[in-house]
């Protein structure tokens, strides 16, 4: 079991790596959207749709690396003084009573919604808008996946510290 939540910390780690350069990406377009448009007068619906669909990737991509390195909102009150083992308590808890119920929803819900998606190859609404609305929505699943495999990993890591005899 440890070599399988290592290896979805891999996986997790190496996604989350890899779309954080799209930060580069996002602030390196919108600068030049925002030089554009207030001192040339120009605008471009096909790129700022592009920040909005590499601002979408990044925090959709990059969530799972997000918890596994935890950064995501706790309660700190209960976790910042606790032991190692009511830490892994609540970590245990909040991945089988929260995120996997919530990540097994949302996939239910949200593959349907991106297969209705693709099959109509779903474009931008705008003439000129990026014909890729169904490659985003795409997102939304693996996002689920994603987020549902850390999960288990943080619940089989907690599960070991928890099995260990008190010291």
């Amino acid at each position: 079991m440890n070599r399988f939540s290592n290896t979805i910390d891999r996986i997790t780690t190496t996604l989350g790596r890899v779309s954080a350069w799209l930060v580069l990406g996002i602030v390196t377009l919108q600068f030049g959207l925002v030089v554009a448009r207030y001192i040339f007068g120009l605008g471009s619906i096909w790129l700022t749709e592009a920040v909005v669909y590499g601002h979408a990737a990044l925090f959709l991509l990059a969530s799972a690396w997000t918890l596994r390195e935890g950064g995501h909102v706790r309660v700190d009150i209960f976790y910042a003084d606790a032991t190692p083992r009511t830490r892994a308590s609540i970590d245990l808890a909040g991945a089988l009573l929260l995120l996997l119920p919530f990540a097994l929803v949302l996939a239910c819900l949200s593959v349907p919604y991106a297969a209705r998606s693709w099959a109509i190859l779903e474009r931008s609404q705008e003439a000129s808008g990026l014909p890729l609305v169904f490659a985003l929505k795409t997102l939304i699943p693996i996002f689920a996946v994603l987020m549902a495999l850390q999960g288990f990993a943080q619940a089989i890591r907690a599960a070991q510290t928890l099995a260990r005899k008190p010291e």
